[in-house]
């Protein structure tokens, strides 16, 4: 050991000692701070998480059209589509589509100017029109499937297998949730699990923690979490053993995801039994609020009311909300094979009002910059018709080219990206791919898409896969 010369400082062996020692307790320290950070996650999952550059958005919210909006109807006008109803389209089919559908059908509804953008949105939105200038209108966007299960699942997780993890699980892995009592990642069900069940919101590879919590319509949304004890001190003792025993089997197997999300679930569901009903009781709302929901109205109050919900779900800092289609009486979802006439002006104005609100009250309350809405289902309809007679003509699936918007959260308002052709039929300008929306709504949250990985079955898995490229017009 090298030692310290009196009146003469560090000797050159002294130095190198010293500083050999001091490179080496700086590799500990970074071990330590992994450890620690690993230690971290495994014990609060949802732990908040620092994104790879600084966002625009902390949170999204995806308002889920299950079924498949017709875009030629509501967000993409077509005057030529009019022109030529009734005549043959004109132009070469793919090889997946259905040769019989053929004939083409102009829109039943007029299209207007809005905003000072002057952005053209359908006779049906008469309320999220007035919103405008907050959209960012993407006419131009493409899936790979044209089936309602595969479609779903490729919209939520960029792949059309069953049990890869949905976008909302790979925000919240990559970022956690500031939300304490709350899960990170929550599914509003107005009454219609989307084809392919809840394995849409699943957290697939990815740790149990991250899956889609589903909180159903009503007054007592999550059924699992009421209190079986009136005494709240009974109750802490009964969940403070369960704790108690999952410790110990932790202790004597090891670490086991199912084992670590139900020793966390068991403590959220406490916080949660406090916190629910309070989410869920409007009665210190404004009837100004209740108005611009349409709280109190027969055809948009239960969609209003998941709206709201919404609302306060990003106050109470929950990083993903999805909402799902409300259920209407004889009409199934945005799926109008036929009588669309009827089905797509019900789905319209039940969501027409509630999402306009939703937009404004966020806005008012400075949410809006921080909160991503996006709108859309798995893909759109064809422009041609499906069926026969005025009343019973409808449209079949169609992934070639339809419409999705986004507002808030960084999206550039007052913007309409990309095009579809003269007839609706392709999109022809600045396509807009699933795994290219992936990457923009994660670029907006601050993580970079070709970063955020999670290694499973021998390489590292992400959102996008080996796809998907961010897409800049799209961010103000």
């Amino acid at each position: 050991m090298g030692t310290l010369n009196k009146g003469m400082g560090l000797t050159r062996r002294d130095m190198l000692f010293r500083s050999a020692n001091g490179f080496g307790a700086l590799a500990l320290a970074a071990m330590l701070a992994e450890d620690a950070a690993a230690t971290d996650r495994s014990l609060d999952p949802l732990l908040v998480r620092t994104p790879h550059f600084a966002p625009k958005a902390k949170s999204v919210i995806f308002l889920f059209m299950d079924g498949g909006p017709s875009h030629v109807d509501t967000f993409d006008p077509k005057p030529r589509l009019r022109e030529e109803n009734g005549k043959p389209l004109p132009l070469k089919l793919p090889r997946t589509a259905n040769a019989s559908n053929t004939t083409l059908l102009g829109s039943f509804w007029d299209f207007n100017k809005n905003g000072q953008c002057g952005m053209e949105i359908s006779e049906l939105f008469p309320n999220l029109a007035g919103c405008a200038d907050d959209l960012c209108v993407i006419r131009s966007m493409v899936s790979d499937f044209s089936e309602h299960t595969a479609g779903n699942y490729f919209m939520h997780s960029g792949s059309a297998l069953q049990g890869r993890p949905s976008l909302g699980a790979w925000v919240t892995y990559g970022l956690g949730s500031p939300s304490k009592n709350l899960p990170g990642f929550i599914v509003l069900d107005s009454g219609m699990i989307p084809p392919g069940g809840l394995d849409v919101f699943s957290s697939g590879f990815l740790p149990a923690s991250y899956q889609g919590t589903l909180f159903r319509k009503g007054k007592h949304p999550v059924a699992d979490i009421a209190p079986r004890e009136t005494n709240p001190e009974l109750q802490r003792n009964k969940l403070g053993l369960l704790s108690k025993l999952d410790q110990r089997a932790r202790q004597r197997y090891g670490a086991v995801d199912e084992l670590e999300a139900a020793i966390h679930n068991y403590e959220l569901a406490f916080k949660m039994q406090s916190e629910v009903p309070d989410l869920v009781d409007f009665s210190n709302e404004t009837q100004a609020t209740r108005r611009m929901y349409g709280l109190d109205e027969p055809d948009t109050g239960e969609f209003g009311r998941q709206c709201l919900i919404a609302r306060r779900l990003v106050e109470r800092g929950v990083r993903f909300i999805e909402l799902l289609s409300p259920k209407r009486q004889g009409v199934d979802r945005w799926d109008q094979h036929g009588r669309i006439k009827h089905g797509l002006a019900t789905n319209c104005k039940a969501t027409d009002r509630p999402i306009a609100g939703l937009i404004k009250d966020l806005k008012s309350r400075g949410l809006l910059d921080e909160t991503l809405l996006v709108w859309g289902g798995e893909f759109g309809r064809t422009p041609t018709s499906q069926g026969r007679g005025y009343a019973n003509v409808g449209r079949d699936h169609h992934p070639w080219g339809f419409t999705m918007w986004m507002a808030g959260g960084g999206a550039k308002g007052g913007y309409i990206h990309g095009a579809t052709d003269e007839y609706g039929y392709y999109a022809v300008e600045d396509k807009v791919h699933v795994h290219d929306l992936h990457a923009t709504i994660l670029h907006l949250l601050g993580i970079d898409h070709e970063r955020l990985t999670f290694h499973f079955s021998g390489r590292d898995m992400r959102l996008t896969d080996v796809h998907g490229n961010v897409v800049e017009a799209l961010i103000a």
